[in-house]
């Protein structure tokens, strides 16, 4: 599916969404390819796939969640030039998912959801999150 500008995708619970380019377009293919936490659907590929294909122009955000799901997607993306930011626990129903990402220094901030809502507003008007 070829993704627009202002559109929302979230993942059917039996597969993985991973982005891909199509010539200048951006696109989401879904698999189901078993992942090391077990999750399907698993944000991890979803964020190896972003890493690979926007670099530096990524950014990750990790909601509350159980588990470590997104850790190691979170390291790929930072690991490209990308940045995450996480849900800070206080605002957070299970604080697993922001948790093992902020205990990995992989997070360049760590805000409850209306403040990652500004974050991302600054970021799309060309602020850097780092």
């Amino acid at each position: 599916m070829r993704l627009a500008a202002d559109q929302i995708v979230v993942a059917p619970g039996d597969a993985h969404l991973n982005l891909d380019r199509a010539g200048d377009h951006l696109i989401v293919r879904l698999s189901n390819q078993k992942m090391p936490s077990g999750c399907l659907p698993s944000v991890d590929p979803m964020l190896s796939t972003a890493a690979s294909v926007l670099g530096p122009r990524a950014l990750g955000i990790m909601l509350t969640g159980m588990g470590r799901d997104g850790s190691e997607g979170a390291a790929r993306l930072i690991a490209a030039g990308g940045s995450v930011i996480a849900q800070d626990e206080a605002s957070s129903a299970v604080w697993g998912m922001p948790r093992a990402v902020v205990d990995a220094g992989l997070a360049c901030a760590v805000l409850p959801p209306a403040k990652i809502a500004r974050r991302i507003a600054l970021r799309a008007e060309e602020a850097l999150c780092r």
